[in-house]
């Protein structure tokens, strides 16, 4: 998704624009003590250069040790010393600000989302605190805009890093622990998130997706979510359930309303409401899906998925099924 933001330098919410404001004080900074001190090697060399004031390079030790020299010169070390360290505290004090700053969004009324990292995927599970409003997906959030979202961070496998710039910044997912991690989107777009964390071979392939919808539009897509997969329409969809449900396709994957019931893999009860497949790795269209039924490791070698050896009506059914779950 081209037009998904992806940028640390627009920032989308109160976190992220505290860290942004944090970043530009450590640049500007930083590019003042680079300039001083670049001015005080260049002058250092004109002067070496000249002699030191009528002197020459071989009587520089000698002149150093000149009384009024010397003074002059623990006086420059001296306030030298004294503004390094006020810039030290100074950016201290405002990383502590910060970090106060990004701790301090109310959580009242917060959407909670729990989010795992497997390789190399994400899975997101809604209001798992209520099992008559819980639902699962996959690879993408929804958030409404203005409204605090509380995710709390699991990893399966081995180590993940959960980052999007334009919200916050970057949260490490550690198997056997878990934390936390609240943002709030102020503007609706679509956000790209990324696994910050080198994870295994398909690391680069491990794109999550934030989509910041208008309160009514989240209200409505949350309720679909939570509506079981729809009835095939027609004989080829019809045949495309069977072979998913009635395969080994259910081991692994869960169909809403279906006895595709696993939780190994991404819930496919709305798979056709994402707009890619593979964590970002393809765009989510009907041939695409039976492409990836068909062989996986050709799209995103190293995944968890076997490959199927279905014959091409089957696969073109599978497809069809897959790409009607709304």
């Amino acid at each position: 998704m081209s037009e998904a933001l992806h940028d640390v330098q627009a920032p989308m919410g109160p976190q992220a624009s505290a860290l942004f404001d944090l970043w530009t004080i450590m640049l500007i900074v930083c590019a003042l003590v680079f300039v001083l001190v670049m001015t005080a090697l260049i002058l250092a060399l004109w002067r070496a250069r000249r002699g030191g004031r009528g002197g020459s390079l071989a009587t520089l030790p000698d002149m150093a040790r000149h009384p009024r020299r010397d003074s002059a010169v623990r006086r420059a070390v001296g306030w030298a010393t004294a503004v390094s360290t006020v810039m030290l505290v100074g950016l201290l004090f405002a990383s502590f600000l910060t970090d106060r700053a990004i701790a301090r969004l109310p959580l009242d009324d917060a959407v909670q989302i729990e989010l795992v990292a497997h390789q190399f995927w994400w899975e997101a599970r809604y209001d798992v605190h209520d099992p008559k409003l819980a639902f699962f997906t996959a690879n993408e959030l929804h958030v409404p805009v203005g409204r605090p979202v509380l995710v709390t961070l699991r990893a399966d496998d081995v180590i993940h890093s959960f980052w999007v710039p334009s919200l916050h910044g970057k949260k490490d997912l550690i198997p056997g622990r878990v934390s936390t991690f609240a943002f709030r989107a102020d503007k609706s777009g679509v956000y790209r998130g990324q696994c910050a964390e080198f994870c295994g071979y398909q690391h680069a392939h491990m794109t999550l997706f934030v989509f910041a919808d208008d309160p009514a539009d989240y209200e409505r897509w949350s309720a679909a979510q939570r509506d079981p997969a729809v009835e095939p329409t027609n004989p080829v969809e019809r045949r495309g359930r069977d072979l998913v449900v009635g395969t080994t396709c259910g081991l692994c994957h869960a169909i809403g309303g279906t006895n595709a019931q696993g939780r190994r893999a991404p819930d496919l009860t709305h798979i056709a409401s994402r707009t890619t497949i593979g964590a970002g790795t393809v765009a989510n269209s009907e041939s695409s899906l039976a492409d990836w039924v068909a062989d996986p490791q050709r799209l995103k070698p190293g995944v968890n998925m076997p490959p199927h050896d279905y014959n091409a009506e089957d696969l073109a059914a599978i497809g069809a099924y897959l790409a009607s779950l709304k």
